[in-house]
């Protein structure tokens, strides 16, 4: 052993720490870029939710797809009964002929199905009868848009202006994408996730479901 040189038990433990020092640094690199990457993804869904692409002059679309919500008996929820009158409102602006309201029924022996409720709603509210179409099978987002395309087919109708909360409104897009739907996005003014807590949580589950439809494939 060279005189001043380290004793080889102290040099193999120096070594180890200095291993395990760089896999720590690696490990908390590789957490930053998770996080920056999570909060660029929750950016990315705000941003997408905040941009109405139907508040423009001369926007014309075939039809006006609401996407389903939940229910109580015949009446609304306040999420579907916001995305229900924002639906109503760009009819009755002229941006579409055509209502198209999605959702099939709910648990527990509900009597009506999500877009016969909005139909009801629609109706009371002065929108013709011939101006509405509804599908009652779907139980949800990518089977709202799947059975609305297959309504579309049939009517031949091409662009649809799709309604939904504002952080719903990225995934909804992305959907319509894959099934077919040359749409627009138009959420909701107003939302009924309004307490920090409520909206923080929606958020997240945006965030899981923007990552699940990269990774698993859809039904």
């Amino acid at each position: 052993m060279s005189r001043g040189a380290p004793p080889p038990l102290i040099q193999r433990a120096s070594g180890k720490r200095r291993k395990r020092g760089g896999v720590f640094r690696w490990l908390r690199r590789l957490l930053v870029l998770l996080l920056l990457w999570l909060c660029g993804v929750a950016l990315y869904i705000m941003h997408v939710g905040a941009r109405d692409d139907a508040a423009g002059d001369g926007v014309r679309a075939d039809a006006i797809i609401v996407l389903g919500a939940a229910a109580y008996d015949a009446r609304p929820s306040p999420v579907f009964e916001e995305r229900i009158r924002h639906g109503i409102d760009l009819y009755k602006r002229g941006l579409a002929p055509t209502l198209i309201f999605t959702g099939g029924f709910g648990g527990n022996g509900a009597r009506f199905a999500e877009s016969q409720v909005g139909r009801r709603y629609a109706l009371r509210r002065d929108v013709p009868d011939d101006g509405i179409m509804i599908e009652t099978v779907s139980r949800n987002t990518r089977e709202n848009l799947s059975e609305a395309a297959a309504l579309m087919r049939q009517r031949e109708l091409g662009r649809a202006v799709v309604v939904s909360d504002p952080l719903h409104m990225s995934r909804a897009l992305r959907i319509c994408g894959e099934v077919g739907i040359v749409c627009l996005g138009s959420p909701t003014p107003t939302s009924r996730y309004r307490s920090f807590d409520t909206r923080w949580r929606f958020l997240l589950s945006e965030v899981y479901f923007f990552h699940r439809d990269l990774f698993v494939s859809p039904r």
